[in-house]
C-alpha cells in the first residue's frame, strides 16, 4: 500500500511539473501586419509618406543623352580630338547624364517644411580635356547641383540664383545660353513672398559662383566668365517683384554684385496668346562697376556673375508653340551690346510619355566687342581660329521619371 501511494504520489508530481513548464514555455507572437507606403497628395503626384513619420517623399529624375556637332552647342561638352596628332576633329561632342531628385514636405506650425535635392552624374567622352585619349578629366563626375531646405518663405542652401530663377531663366531651347543672361549655380538665403493676389516678391542673398558658369554658354572658355564667389562677409543682394495673370506674368529683378560693386537688372513679359501659343521678352542693363578694373580678377573684362552678357545690354526673346499633347516647336533670339547675336529653335516631341527627343539647330555670331575684349568664345573658336558666324546642331534624348 505504501509502494502504490509513493508510486502514485510521483506520477502526480511529475505530472505537475510539466505542466508549470509548459506554463512557461514562449509562445511565439502573431505577426503585425505590414505597414504598406501610403500616398500623399498634399504636394502633388509622386508622393508618399515616409512610413513611421509625417514628412512626404517624392523621388524622381531623368536619363538624358545629348549629341550635338558644328561650332555652337558646347553645352554638350568639348569636342574631339584626333588620336594620333591631337588636331581637333570638328566631329561630335556628346554626353550622358543620370539626375537623381528628391522633394520632401511636412506640415508644421510654422508652416510647410520642405527639402529639394538634385545630383546630377555626368560622362563626356571628348579628349580636350586634358590632351590624352579619351580624357575625361574634366568633364565627369558629381555634380551637387541643389540642395536647400525651406520653412515657409525662407530658403537656405545650394540653388540657382534668384536672378534667374525668379524670371523664369529664358526660352524652352537646349541652348539657352548661346547669349548668357546670368549665373546660376550658388548658396543663399532666399526669402520669398506671395500676396496671393497675383504679386510675389523676393530677396535673396548669395554667395555667387567660384568655379565655371556651371550652365555655362557656348560663349565661356573652360574656366568661364561668372566668377563671383564673395570674398568678405558681405553677400550679394538679388531682389525682385513679379505680377502673374492668365494672360501672363511681369517681373523684374535687380541684382548687387559685392566684389565689382556693379548692379545688373532684368525685365521679362511672359504673354500666353491662346492654349497653344506663349510669347516672351526679356530685357536685361548693367552698369560695369569695377569689372574692367586691371587689378581685378582676370576674368572679369566687363563680364560678372550677374552681367555676363557683353556690354551694358542683353537682350533675349522667344515663342513656343504647341502643334498638339506631344509635340512644340520652341524659338529663342538674343543679343547684347557688342553685337553678339543667336538663334536656336527645336522641336520637342514625346514619343511616350516619360520620353521626348528634342533636334535644335544653333546659330551664333560673335560681335568685335568680344574678340577685341578677349571674350573669345568657345563655342566659335578652336586652335586659336575665330568663326565669327558659327552653327551647330544638337539632338538630345531624355527620359523623365
Amino acid at each position: 500500500m505504501n509502494i502504490k501511494s509513493l508510486l502514485l504520489g510521483s506520477a502526480a508530481a511529475l505530472i505537475a511539473v510539466s505542466g508549470a513548464r509548459a506554463a512557461d514555455a514562449v509562445t511565439v507572437a502573431e505577426p503585425e501586419p505590414a505597414e504598406y507606403v501610403k500616398i500623399c497628395d498634399v504636394y502633388g503626384a509622386g508622393y508618399f509618406y515616409i512610413p513611421g513619420t509625417e514628412t512626404c517623399l517624392r523621388i524622381g529624375g531623368y536619363v538624358r543623352y545629348d549629341a550635338g556637332f558644328g561650332d555652337v552647342g558646347s553645352f554638350t561638352g568639348n569636342r574631339t580630338q584626333d588620336v594620333i596628332s591631337g588636331k581637333d576633329q570638328g566631329s561630335w561632342h556628346k554626353d550622358a547624364r543620370f539626375t537623381l531628385k528628391t522633394w520632401t514636405g511636412q506640415e508644421t506650425e510654422l508652416g510647410t517644411l520642405k527639402t529639394y535635392t538634385e545630383t546630377r552624374m555626368n560622362f563626356q567622352n571628348n579628349t580636350l580635356d586634358n590632351n590624352s585619349p579619351g580624357g575625361n578629366s574634366m568633364s565627369n563626375g558629381f555634380d551637387m547641383h541643389f540642395a536647400w531646405i525651406q520653412l515657409g518663405g525662407l530658403r537656405v542652401g545650394l540653388d540657382e540664383s534668384a536672378f534667374d530663377t525668379f524670371v523664369g531663366y529664358a526660352g524652352n531651347v537646349i541652348n539657352d545660353t548661346i547669349v548668357p543672361y546670368g549665373g546660376f549655380k550658388t548658396g543663399e538665403v532666399q526669402y520669398y513672398f506671395d500676396a496671393g493676389n497675383g504679386f510675389s516678391a523676393v530677396i535673396s542673398l548669395e554667395q555667387g559662383s567660384g568655379g565655371a558658369n556651371q550652365r555655362v554658354s557656348p560663349g565661356y572658355v573652360s574656366y568661364g566668365y561668372g566668377v563671383g564667389t564673395i570674398d568678405s562677409y558681405v553677400p550679394h543682394v538679388v531682389g525682385g517683384v513679379k505680377y502673374t495673370q492668365g494672360w501672363g506674368d511681369i517681373v523684374g529683378v535687380v541684382a548687387y554684385d559685392s566684389n565689382y560693386e556693379y548692379v545688373s537688372g532684368k525685365v521679362r513679359v511672359d504673354v500666353n496668346i491662346n492654349s497653344q501659343f506663349s510669347l516672351f521678352g526679356m530685357f536685361g542693363y548693367g552698369s560695369e562697376g569695377k569689372l574692367n578694373d586691371t587689378t581685378a580678377a582676370a576674368f572679369a573684362n566687363g563680364r560678372g556673375f550677374y552681367k555676363p552678357w557683353g556690354g551694358h545690354w542683353g537682350a533675349w526673346a522667344g515663342a513656343t508653340y504647341k502643334f498638339n499633347d506631344k509635340a512644340s516647336f520652341n524659338l529663342q533670339v538674343s543679343g547684347d551690346q557688342w553685337k553678339d547675336y543667336a538663334v536656336a529653335a527645336n522641336v520637342a516631341y514625346t514619343v511616350v510619355p516619360g520620353f521626348t527627343i528634342t533636334p535644335e539647330i544653333d546659330y551664333q555670331h560673335v560681335g568685335q566687342g568680344a574678340i577685341d575684349a578677349g571674350n573669345v568664345w568657345a563655342g566659335a573658336a578652336y586652335n586659336g581660329t575665330v568663326k565669327k558666324n558659327a552653327v551647330g546642331a544638337i539632338i538630345r534624348f531624355e527620359r523623365d521619371f
